[in-house]
């Protein structure tokens, strides 16, 4: 479940300037006092390239940029399209066909046990060629109110519950439910070398508003950059699958290509 907090506001900057400036981007919270972490510190590590935050140089040093992504890897007019809160037996089969009639890649973020629970799933999701990311074990939206090592095991342990469930497949992003990311978060996730991944545009399909709605909402806010949320896990996923049917054709139709966000 997502809220509608976490998406990035923009104005009225050319579309695919902005997105591709986004790449950078540090979260609302880049600029708070960094948390204690473990007693031990690690050696400091090189520079990121782009990376705005300040890594906490008693934690380990992140491996991939710790700020939250929301740009494509391609540039220009693309899209990133991302699946939350799976996987599903019974729905993301379902996204996954559509996806596949549509010659497009996406990223899936799945909740730990879900993927332990139906390995299956998540290996087809890699044969196709799509990206994992993680999205915690539990999906507590007020995580960024809990201690550290809450965070920690939220974080690390949906990792290797995911990896596990893959065959052996990292997932190469890390997205906080409802966007409650914490720089201690972020930074430990980068440490595992998953990118934090933020989101432009709420589908709304997590309220089941209808598909027509779905549809329109997306329309709407593409102009907020190029990351889409979906979902494919917390219920009857009919609306959604429905709405990816109608608007993956629309948006080639509208110019745009398909990309993963940015690492």
């Amino acid at each position: 479940m997502v809220t509608a907090s976490a998406v990035a506001v923009v104005g009225a900057a050319a579309l695919a300037g902005w997105w591709s400036a986004q790449a950078g981007e540090p979260s609302g919270n880049a600029a708070a006092p960094a948390v204690t972490g473990p007693a031990s510190a690690t050696p400091s590590a090189a520079p990121i390239t782009g990376q705005t935050s300040v890594p906490d140089p008693a934690l380990p040093a992140p491996k991939v940029n710790m700020d939250i992504a929301h740009a494509t890897e391609s540039g220009g007019k693309a899209v990133n399209i991302t699946i939350d809160d799976g996987p599903d037996p019974v729905w993301t089969p379902k996204v996954l066909q559509i996806l596949r009639d549509n010659g497009v890649k996406a990223v899936f973020c799945m909740i730990g046990p879900q993927a332990a629970a139906h390995p299956e799933v998540v290996k087809q999701v890699v044969a196709d060629g799509h990206r994992l990311c993680d999205h915690t074990v539990s999906h507590n939206t007020a995580m960024d109110h809990r201690p550290d090592d809450y965070q920690r095991h939220q974080v690390l342990d949906a990792a290797d519950q995911i990896t596990q469930a893959s065959g052996g497949v990292r997932p190469m992003y890390y997205r906080a439910p409802g966007g409650a990311f914490t720089p201690y978060s972020r930074q430990i996730a980068a440490a595992a070398g998953m990118r934090p991944l933020g989101w432009n545009v709420d589908s709304k399909d997590f309220q089941k508003p209808g598909v027509g709605a779905i549809e329109r909402t997306v329309r709407k806010e593409l102009r907020n950059g190029p990351t889409v949320l979906f979902h494919d896990g917390g219920g009857n996923r009919a609306q959604t699958v429905a709405a990816l049917r109608d608007l993956l054709p629309w948006l080639k139709q509208q110019g745009y290509t398909f990309s993963f966000p940015v690492r």
